[in-house]
């Protein structure tokens, strides 16, 4: 009797025949095309079969030539790809899953890189600044203009400095509130200007010495009949450093940054200064004027006239 095994490769091996003859036929064009349009194609095909067969040493029975030829009659065993559709997409995208999957990574991790890149180096920057901005126009200006027409209230001497005080405090405060920080940033700038003058402390000192003149005349192209009269002169502080001025020339209307300039005075004050100077060519009288802290302007200690030059 034969065993359990044996039983079944027996039919195994019989449509591993049948597959074989199948293969046969389609792989032989003489067999399966000219004795397929003959008149009683099948028995030909099964003597063709038989004998192509035999000639290799192989012994197929009949009945597995006939399967073989009906099998390829019916296709059945032949290969066809299933119609075009979503299930048939889902199956190719699992079977090429290998190919594209390591694509795919690749561009999905491009793109977190990018996302993460815009985050930290465009989004984040461009909000740590607005945040910036915000603070800066609702506390750090507004506080920092109270606190400097404080500062300058409580160091002037004159009335002048402290309105001036009160307006550009007020400019930077509004402009702050309305999100204008070139305003703002601009009337705080003023106001640190404004203290610093109020600090300085210095001496209007007449030049005498060689190699610079003491004095200058012009006569004004608007009227040759008159003459102007300057006396050249420099800041000076209390420890001697010389600190330059920035000076509006009446003759341009130029603003320069200079250590020296010519200061316009009364005929009789320059008359003065000459007179000291030629007694023995040295000026005496060399303080003009003595600019103190918590004022703007120097007290004179002669008469000046408003107006300066700053070349000769």
């Amino acid at each position: 009797m034969p065993s359990d095994t044996a039983a079944k490769k027996a039919p195994l091996d019989e449509l591993m025949m049948a597959m074989d003859v199948v293969d046969t036929l389609r792989h032989d064009e003489r067999i399966a095309l000219k004795e397929l349009d003959a008149d009683q194609r099948d028995e030909q095909m099964i003597e063709r079969l038989r004998d192509l067969y035999r000639s290799q040493g192989i012994e197929v029975p009949d009945r597995i030539l006939q399967e073989g030829v009906e099998s390829l009659k019916q296709n059945r065993f032949v290969y066809t790809p299933p119609a075009a559709g979503f299930q048939r997409t889902l199956a190719l995208v699992y079977v090429t899953r290998a190919r594209w999957g390591k694509a795919l990574l690749i561009a999905l991790v491009l793109l977190v890189a990018a996302v993460l890149a815009w985050r930290f180096l465009v989004v984040a920057p461009r909000e740590r600044a607005a945040e910036a901005l915000r603070i800066e126009m609702s506390e750090t200006l507004p506080a920092e203009a109270t606190a400097l027409r404080t500062r300058i209230s409580d160091l002037a001497d004159v009335e002048a400095a402290r309105t001036q005080a009160e307006t550009l405090a007020a400019i930077a405060t509004s402009a702050a509130a309305a999100g204008d920080a070139q305003a703002a940033r601009g009337a705080i700038a003023d106001l640190r200007a404004l203290e610093a003058r109020l600090r300085e402390t210095y001496d209007v000192r007449i030049v005498s010495r060689p190699g610079v003149p003491t004095g200058v005349t012009r006569i004004p192209d608007v009227n040759r009949a008159t003459r102007n009269y300057y006396l050249v002169v420099e800041a000076v502080t209390p420890d001697g450093k010389v600190l330059p001025r920035e000076i509006v020339s009446e003759e341009d209307g130029e603003a320069t940054t200079v250590d020296i300039w010519a200061q316009r005075v009364p005929k009789p004050t320059f008359d003065a200064v000459r007179q000291d100077k030629e007694d023995d060519g040295i000026v005496q009288s060399v303080v003009l004027g003595t600019k103190a802290s918590g004022r703007l302007q120097p007290v004179w200690n002669a008469a000046v006239e408003t107006g300066a030059i700053t070349k000769w």
